[in-house]
């Protein structure tokens, strides 16, 4: 246990993180030798060219993807390592994640999508159905709850994504090319979208290839071959 006045460990801590992709004639260095920490609360951008890893190391910090090399630290536990089962169990509870293509359940409701991987916790059904409402409220679609993807437009569908992502109060939230498939007005709302969750206590990481969106955060990662090449930081938003 920690003394109480010892200071918390940051969220995210990578030490000589690196993943190889290998094939019979290939081996790819997609992370190399990655240190990073992220303290919680922060909000952080991961830049670079196609190809430069960023993805890659989004996939590590999410626990989509397991690690050749080095160690990852989560709220000063260890899960380099874990079983699969393990990882899929710490995804569900600890990390949301937000995808360019929203990933929605075309057969099920708005409500229904967003509940979907509470189900997965020991959790009481009025206690989902509550972070269900908090969630939609949180992002402005409470009123569309009964609708199935299919009856949203491409920034409403990405809203309900974010609130899939908030509504298991993740410690981390992990967003890849949010933004992508929308216009520049359904792109700006969701950015500011973030923003927000950021300014009410949400850790993100989130990897994108527009530079105006890269200033919302308050750090900026930028990747080439693997490889943290650069870091740019910037005062903290209020």
């Amino acid at each position: 246990m920690r003394p109480a006045s010892a200071e918390p460990p940051p969220l995210i801590r990578l030490t000589g993180l690196s993943k190889v992709f290998r094939t019979d004639e290939l081996e790819t260095l997609a992370v190399a030798d990655v240190h990073l920490e992220i303290p919680r609360g922060h909000y952080v951008c991961i830049a670079g060219p196609s190809g430069s890893g960023k993805t890659t190391l989004l996939s590590l910090l999410g626990l989509l993807d397991t690690a050749s090399a080095g160690t990852y630290l989560l709220d000063g536990e260890t899960v380099t390592g874990l079983s699969a089962s393990a990882r899929a169990r710490t995804r569900c509870e600890r990390i949301g994640f937000v995808f360019q293509s929203f990933n929605l359940i075309g057969d099920l409701t708005v409500s229904e999508n967003v509940e979907l991987p509470l189900t997965y916790r020991a959790m009481p059904t009025a206690e989902r159905r509550r972070r269900v409402a908090a969630a939609l409220e949180r992002v402005g679609m409470s009123h569309r709850a009964r609708h199935l993807p299919s009856q949203l437009s491409g920034g409403q569908q990405q809203r309900v994504a974010v609130a899939r992502a908030v509504a298991g109060e993740p410690a981390l939230l992990l967003a890849d090319e949010p933004t992508g498939n929308l216009d520049s007005k359904n792109g700006d709302a969701v950015m500011e979208l973030l923003r927000e969750l950021h300014r009410a206590g949400t850790t993100i990481v989130m990897v994108t290839h527009n530079p105006d969106y890269a200033r919302h955060a308050e750090r900026t990662i930028h990747l080439f071959d693997g490889r943290v090449i650069e870091e740019d930081a910037r005062a903290r938003a209020v």
